[in-house]
């Protein structure tokens, strides 16, 4: 496979990318990149660094705005709609670093993405127990957010995304930094949340997590994607062990 190789989106993708490119004064971080997720899968993005993930990941929930290309969600163009229209879209994101309020409870950060509900505080309250019960963080409800471990405001993070439902999830290094014990619950947790019907768009340098859990992988370098496919087919990938390994 080459640099130019572009990859179909699926019959029902819930996410479509079509020639995507995102400039940075004179450097191309992503050069006509294509790619499309069926609903209900996880995709894994892998590439090295520099390769332009986190940059994708950034143009799909209007972080960065594209200098070209399009991005659909469920059929509905998102290319230029601002991170809030496309989190009411039902996009949900998570990110490297995680962005939580550290001086918040935990409880209180999941309620702030329901300061717009017209729902009761009561139904609210169980809404967000609920969801800090599945990431083993409900005995802490009252902690604040600067007690946490790292891989634990990951997990939080991924606890407030829950709260408004979306239907296609970005995770950015989820298990980068995260002990072992923590890595398999925020595995479990993914399962869990597939099977609910949940999609996601996965990047990680935790090659072993991502063979785990995707059903199918793009492989990025130096913006461009260089080889898709099941597992198998990118371990045994020419392209990708030069990008790895070099020659």
């Amino acid at each position: 496979m080459t640099a130019s190789h572009a990859v179909a989106a699926p019959a029902d993708a819930i996410l479509r990318i079509e020639g995507l490119v995102k400039r940075f004064g004179g450097l191309v971080a992503v050069d006509n990149v294509s790619f499309g997720l069926e609903r209900g899968d996880i995709l894994g993005i892998i590439g090295i660094n520099g390769a332009g993930k986190t940059t994708v990941m950034n143009c799909i929930n209007g972080i960065y705005h594209a200098d070209g290309g399009q991005i659909f969600c469920n059929g509905r163009n998102i290319t230029k709609l601002s991170p809030h229209a496309i989190a009411k879209a039902g996009i949900g994101r998570t990110f490297q670093v995680p962005r939580i309020f550290h001086r918040m409870t935990l409880i209180d950060n999941l309620l702030v993405t329901s300061l717009d509900s017209s729902e009761s505080d009561a139904v609210l309250i169980e809404r967000a127990e609920h969801f800090l019960e599945r990431v083993n963080l409900a005995e802490l409800r009252y902690n604040h957010g600067e007690e946490l471990s790292g891989g634990q405001q990951k997990l939080l993070e991924l606890a407030r995304v829950m709260m408004f439902d979306p239907a296609l999830i970005l995770l950015d290094e989820p298990f980068a930094g995260v002990n072992p014990s923590l890595c398999r619950l925020f595995i479990e947790r993914i399962q869990d949340l597939q099977r609910d019907g949940k999609s996601f768009a996965l990047v990680s340098h935790d090659l072993t997590s991502i063979y785990k859990l995707s059903n199918n992988i793009i492989v990025l370098n130096q913006g461009q994607v260089i080889a898709e496919g099941g597992v198998e087919d990118i371990k045994n990938d020419p392209a990708v062990i030069e990008a790895y390994l070099g020659q």
